[in-house]
């Protein structure tokens, strides 16, 4: 995730960072304007199009579906948004309860041993949600003390929950911790598992395709119709007006693409990677 200062405005205007979408559509924004000056070329003058009326009547048509897309656009980039917001705040709750579940560890147990369990294995649990989100190589992981051998055909961080509650239930049966105990703590490693199910929905669960693909149609017929429309009264500057106008709407669509699945490797993606790591160190702090 891209750290910036929110007020310093200039370096916002004049930069241009890896995650910018002016490069990823330099190319097409290219085709475009050659394609704008070339509708101009042929309507002003071979089509001498500048005194049919029903010409003019295009921008009209143009002026309501703008409005129409800016709409859509709009409700596109929220929906994105939305999710991107939702993934933090479940990654939010997954360093807060990580913090809870060693604070009540801390205090309940008294034998260094089973402190030094659960001082590796409650940040293993972010960890290798980190890298379950992200699709990435769960390797096997050996410590001094702790054996954590994961099996790549099953659900990763299944397997780290069920090791920490197969550790809360044989404190229970040793009489390290009591029945009462047992629940607040069954909670606590509960909620790690809910909080994984909701990262799967926002992953699994993209924008469905028939919404998607219209957007995408829509605006690539509207910058398409611009240059008949506006060609006779802007001239030759319909070119990069259509280009800009392009790179506009291209753009909110790309960001929308980039943070509806806030758990990749994209600059604006999440910074889950660092989140599991202030896991580990808090963790560590408290046991």
């Amino acid at each position: 995730m891209i750290s910036y200062n929110t007020k310093d405005w200039f370096t916002f205007i004049f930069r241009f960072h890896k995650a910018d979408t002016f490069r990823t559509l330099l190319p097409i924004m290219f085709a475009i304007g050659v394609y704008a000056a070339i509708i101009g070329y042929f309507e002003v003058e071979i089509w001498k199009l500048a005194e049919n009326s029903y010409v003019k009547n295009i921008t009209i048509m143009h002026g309501m579906l703008g409005f129409v897309i800016s709409l859509l656009l709009v409700f596109r980039t929220n929906t994105a948004y939305d999710r991107w917001w939702e993934g933090r705040r479940q990654w939010g709750s997954l360093v807060n309860n990580s913090r809870n579940f060693a604070i009540k560890l801390a205090v309940i147990l008294q034998d260094e041993k089973d402190r030094s369990y659960f001082r590796k294995m409650i940040p293993n649990y972010a960890a290798i949600l980190h890298k379950h989100l992200n699709n990435s190589e769960v390797t096997q992981q050996l410590f001094d003390d702790v054996d954590l051998e994961i099996d790549h055909h099953k659900h990763k961080p299944n397997q780290v929950a069920k090791k920490l509650f197969q550790k809360i239930n044989d404190l229970y049966i040793e009489k390290k911790i009591s029945g009462d105990q047992l629940i607040i703590l069954n909670a606590e490693i509960q909620s790690f598992t809910e909080i994984c199910g909701a990262c799967e929905r926002i992953k699994n669960t993209p924008i469905p395709y028939s919404y998607s693909a219209f957007i995408k149609k829509f605006i690539f017929f509207y910058v398409m119709t611009l240059p008949f429309g506006y060609s006779f009264s802007l001239g030759y500057y319909t070119a990069p007006v259509v280009v800009f106008i392009f790179y506009v709407l291209a753009s909110l669509e790309l960001i929308a693409e980039e943070i509806e699945d806030p758990f990749g490797g994209d600059e604006n993606d999440l910074p889950t990677h660092k989140m599991a790591e202030n896991i580990k160190k808090h963790v560590e702090e408290l046991l």
